[in-house]
């Protein structure tokens, strides 16, 4: 019997089709993969799936039995959990109340506290996903509260689990435990869809691949009967290799950037960054590499003016760049932000005016103290295709994007949205983009590096730090682990990332 089957599945929103009629199915005991473009069509199928979209057509059955569309309820009671991209967490609650929201235990009619928080850790454990019970969910890292979300479907004895890029911001080592993890899910009885961009981990992890493109299912396979090379050429129409990225010109110049005993807590009040110092120079990419909670997201929230810390950061002869977001931006400060939600776009508002944010003052989306709306909608519409963002109406709203385009829509704007950024501060900037989407990212930042940029890249995928970095530097309990060359092994990274090794001169 299968766990979880869809038929003829259709959901439009207004003239664009995200799913046109896709069926698919996956059985206890297996790990279905479904990956495609961003926008392709994964993140409204398993919507449809648990019930937050009601489907324009098409049935959903969990376990033999046809689900009421559009009932999220009713999926939560077939057992069927999901781990959105965009979390569903309240910031305010600890790590255990929301992992037992709605489900508290009791005793003697009061919350059971102590069992609850036993239980959320005994949870965490089982699946070897590091979590504290009693941290705010608002003080974690996104990766953490990743985790957080995993671990609440599975206390709540989720038996098919959809996984929505669950990997997009784990190191090397989080990723190969929590594929483990998964294989062992599997092994037991549960259903898994994993959804995922990352074609090597799909190859290692799934028992069948299913493939979307423009909403519809065009292939799926066993994994025995596929290979990397076939997923991409399906991805995408026409050839299924992308351009390669230019390559470098010019060679590195003067120190931009200078870090010097930089200490700064953590929104719990504990120490994020402990004296730590670093140069960046011209036309340099700086990987940052560190397991997630290691003063990454502190760093990049200093240098753009969103947090006070310790210590000096100058840009050039500028000591005060980073006072406000707003100093930083004058400074030629471009942030590519952990949360693209949060901190990246106002989600109400529309692709074209989310955009300008930022330059809305600045030609061509200004014309002195008015708006140039025919100069902010041609400018909307170039880089609207520079970066492949879908739908491409500039009217859109981006909280209709699917989170891979919300990613390029912040990515756009950021690069190549304004006047040519002097520092760069991109935090795992291709989260959730699909290889091709990636590229184009990778290629805006290698070519804003070549007219002389510095850019310092913080990322939890150590393949993309070793495409994009001349330099990596590790951060461990918010110091400096030292540096390593980007042709660094995962298992040295690995050690230098736990503070078991130091970088070698």
């Amino acid at each position: 019997m299968n766990a979880l089957e869809l038929t003829g599945i259709r959901k439009r929103f207004g003239a664009v089709a995200a799913v046109d009629g896709v069926s698919c199915a996956v059985a206890e005991g297996e790990v279905l993969a479904l990956v495609g473009e961003n926008g392709a069509g994964k993140s409204s199928l398993i919507s449809v799936a648990c019930g937050l979209y009601r489907p324009d057509s098409g049935s959903v059955r969990a376990f033999g039995r046809e689900l009421p569309p559009g009932d999220p309820r009713a999926a939560i009671e077939a057992r069927i959990g999901a781990v959105h991209q965009h979390f569903m967490l309240v910031g305010p609650l600890t790590v255990w109340e929301n992992v037992v929201l709605g489900r508290e235990p009791r005793r003697r009619g009061f919350i059971d506290a102590a069992r609850a928080r036993r239980e959320v850790a005994e949870g965490a454990e089982r699946c070897g996903l590091a979590v504290d019970p009693q941290a705010r969910v608002e003080t974690l890292g996104v990766a953490a509260q990743q985790r957080v979300e995993i671990v609440k479907q599975l206390w709540r004895g989720a038996r098919v689990l959809i996984l929505d890029e669950p990997t997009a911001l784990l190191s090397p080592q989080e990723s190969a435990a929590l594929l483990r993890t998964v294989r062992a899910l599997a092994e037991e009885g549960r259903a898994v869809v994993f959804v995922s961009h990352k074609l090597r981990e799909v190859l290692d992890v799934a028992d069948r691949i299913a493939v979307l493109r423009r909403g519809r299912l065009v292939q799926i396979s066993r994994r025995s009967e596929t290979d990397a090379d076939k997923i991409a050429g399906a991805l995408i129409e026409g050839p299924a290799t992308a351009p390669e990225a230019s390559a470098r010109q010019g060679e590195r110049g003067p120190v931009l950037l200078t870090v010097r005993e930089l200490s700064c807590a953590s929104d719990r009040g504990r120490p994020a960054l402990r004296g730590l110092s670093f140069e960046l120079q011209r036309g340099e990419i700086l990987g940052v590499a560190g397991v997630d909670g290691n003063g990454q997201s502190e760093l990049a929230e200093v240098l753009t003016g969103l947090r006070r810390a310790d210590g000096t950061a100058s840009l050039g002869n500028d000591v005060s760049f980073h006072r406000s977001p707003a100093a930083a931006r004058r400074a030629g400060v471009a942030h590519l932000p952990e949360d693209r939600q949060r901190r990246g776009l106002c989600l109400p508002l529309s692709v074209e005016e989310n955009l300008a944010l930022g330059h809305h003052a600045l030609p061509p989306y200004a014309r002195g103290p008015l708006i140039d709306r025919a100069g902010r909608r041609e400018k909307a519409r170039e880089l609207i295709e520079g970066f492949d963002v879908r739908p491409a109406d500039p009217l859109a709203r981006a909280a209709a994007l699917s989170g891979g385009n919300q990613q390029k829509l912040v990515a756009a704007r950021e690069l190549a949205g304004g006047p040519p950024p002097r520092l760069i501060v991109a935090v795992h900037p291709t989260r959730g983009l699909d290889p091709f989407a990636a590229r184009r990212v990778h290629q805006a930042l290698r070519a804003a590096r070549d007219r002389g940029a510095g850019v310092l890249l913080i990322s939890l995928d150590l393949d993309e730090l070793r495409a994009l970095a001349d330099r990596i530097l590790v951060l461990f309990e918010g110091r400096s682990a030292g540096e390593a060359e980007p042709e660094a092994g995962d298992d040295r990274l690995g050690r230098m990332m736990l503070g078991q090794e130091p970088a070698r001169a």
